[in-house]
């Protein structure tokens, strides 16, 4: 009888623990605001390779795409995280009195860049401004052209919309046009035959953070400990997927979007790394998803200057730092 009650008192202890794990692994989706790329790596890393499961969350990423409006799915509670572009979004959320906040910045530095022909005497910053055509679209228009403007003493009647297209700067040596550094340059090497010149705003003074993680301050309220996870998660999945065994990742990504191609990939990653988009500055000592109070006064200071936001917003309210700087992952860096 003995013997029978430890089997039974050890098969319950069992299926105790069993229970527990299964309640622990709590559903979460992440809503991106493109498709499937190497730009997301980290979330795809963290989710292939078992860190999110580990500290109990069970992630599911809902990729977005051109018919696809994250937003407003995280403001109706639909998913729990988003991944925003940069502040602008979160400061005007303040002005709209929606209680989303940054809780992390995947990316220390936007990826925009300024691309020009090289040996046209646009090869410096400050001869941009000289060339014949800007080609930008219109939110870019709204946002960092206007900061060019103000900053740097670019002609806003020089300004022509971009179609995502790179024909029209391929055909026109004079001109100058918008891009990602993980993206546009790749193209036009493809299909122009030539290395752009690249420069990167956030290396001019457009001090944005990027690819930040949002939430509503519901759930950071309720569920502190499923915020913490999926920072300290995405965190880790960055090391990763930068320094380590990004094979998993790549899949789940080309599954999520088969049009992207391993060349593509690897470009991405290297422009990544080069440019110090994910991995820099601030990051070195407080680990990637780094965020200050200091720098996202001084963009917000910029934008007013701009006039691309109004002055007096609260910006406090737009974002946490009760989630970052903790140095997680460093030690994955190799």
């Amino acid at each position: 009888m003995d013997g029978k009650l430890k089997i039974s008192v050890g098969a319950i202890v069992l299926l105790a623990a069993s229970t527990l794990s299964a309640a622990a692994n709590e559903k979460v989706t992440f809503g991106t605001n493109w498709l499937a790329q190497a730009e997301h790596g980290g979330y795809y890393q963290a989710a292939a390779d078992g860190t999110y499961a580990a500290c109990g969350l069970d992630v599911t990423i809902m990729q977005g795409g051109p018919q696809v409006s994250g937003r407003p799915l995280l403001l109706a509670g639909k998913i729990d995280f988003y991944m925003g572009g940069n502040m602008l979004q979160a400061f005007d959320a303040v002005q709209q009195d929606i209680p989303l906040r940054v809780v992390a910045a995947s990316f220390q530095k936007e990826p925009q860049v300024i691309m020009s022909h090289p040996g046209q005497g646009l090869d410096k910053w400050e001869d941009l401004k000289d060339a014949d055509q800007y080609i930008i679209g219109d939110e870019g228009a709204q946002s960092y052209f206007q900061w060019m403007i103000t900053e740097f003493g670019f002609d806003p009647a020089k300004r022509v919309p971009y179609t995502f297209n790179p024909a029209p700067f391929i055909a026109n040596p004079k001109s100058i046009q918008q891009g990602y550094v993980t993206s546009e340059p790749f193209a036009v090497a493809k299909e122009g035959g030539f290395q752009p010149n690249l420069f990167l705003l956030a290396d001019y003074g457009f001090d944005t953070y990027a690819t930040t993680i949002e939430t509503m301050q519901a759930t950071i309220d309720k569920r502190p400990e499923v915020v913490q996870c999926f920072v300290d998660g995405s965190a880790k999945g960055w090391y990763n997927y930068l320094y380590g065994d990004n094979a998993a990742a790549n899949a789940a990504i080309k599954k999520d979007n088969p049009d992207i191609s391993d060349e593509q990939i690897a470009f991405s990653i290297e422009q990544m790394k080069k440019f110090g988009i994910v991995d820099s500055g601030d990051t070195e000592k407080l680990g990637i998803g780094a965020m200050t109070d200091a720098r996202i006064e001084s963009f917000y200071d910029k934008m007013v200057k701009a006039k691309v936001v109004p002055a007096g917003v609260d910006i406090k309210k737009s974002y946490t730092l009760a989630f970052v700087n903790k140095g997680v992952g460093i030690d994955l860096k190799k």
